[in-house]
């Protein structure tokens, strides 16, 4: 495997774990939008965790959400999805760090670290597929509710930490097909056959040379 893309590939990898971990807690999952409204006196905004408002003056207050198994499936799919990428992403990076070629963990055994180093890109992919299936349920809901011209709830538009998110997962997935696609399985090199001049004269331009003696013996004339 490269050493190069090997890095590219730690690097985008542990960029988007990085991401999921600032996308997790950002308040701004969704924002009420001011789509047909005058006069906004409140903005409310939403993550997987609570639910904030912010009125005219910037004075704001965040509640939890009271209950678990109160909330809307999505959201606690969504919660599942985004910790088990976290914890991907940290497998992810432990068995890059352990199959990287510059690392000294795991010994001179570069087959066993190639394979161990396309472990950490499978749990990229994972941890990308994870983060991009919450964060597009999660937006296809927001989606779904504001087109919806009979709900009758508060209507929201997508937050940053969406976009966060999206881009995380991104990186992510980027990352993990580098590392699957380039780790080889440690193919056997091909030895060349050694040269073998042929005998006889070889003519260089100089005045010619003697031929090279005959290995029979004068009885061997008849």
């Amino acid at each position: 495997m490269n050493a190069i893309v090997e890095a590219v590939a730690f690097l985008l990898g542990f960029l988007s774990w990085v991401m999921v971990g600032v996308a997790l807690p950002n308040r701004y999952w969704k924002v009420s939008t001011v789509d047909g409204n005058v006069i906004t006196t409140s903005t409310i905004y939403e993550n997987l965790w609570m639910s904030c408002a912010t009125d005219s003056t910037g004075v704001h207050n965040c509640r939890d959400f009271p209950s678990l198994l109160a909330l809307s499936g999505y959201i606690q799919a969504s919660r599942a999805l985004m910790i088990a990428a976290i914890v991907m992403g940290t497998f992810g990076i432990l068995a890059t760090l352990v199959g990287m070629q510059c690392s000294k963990a795991g010994g001179e055994n570069y087959v066993l670290k190639g394979r161990i180093a396309g472990m950490g890109g499978v749990f990229f992919l994972l941890q990308g597929l994870c983060t991009m299936i919450s964060v597009s349920w999660y937006a296809f809901n927001i989606t779904q509710e504001f087109f919806d011209p009979f709900y009758p709830g508060t209507k929201y538009e997508i937050g940053e930490g969406l976009y966060i998110g999206w881009c995380s997962a991104t990186l992510a997935i980027c990352g993990g097909s580098c590392l699957v696609c380039a780790c080889k399985m440690g193919t056997p090199e091909k030895v060349p056959y050694p040269y073998q001049p042929t005998r006889g004269t070889v003519y260089s331009g100089g005045p010619p040379s003697q031929s090279a003696p005959s290995n029979y013996g004068r009885n061997a004339y008849v």
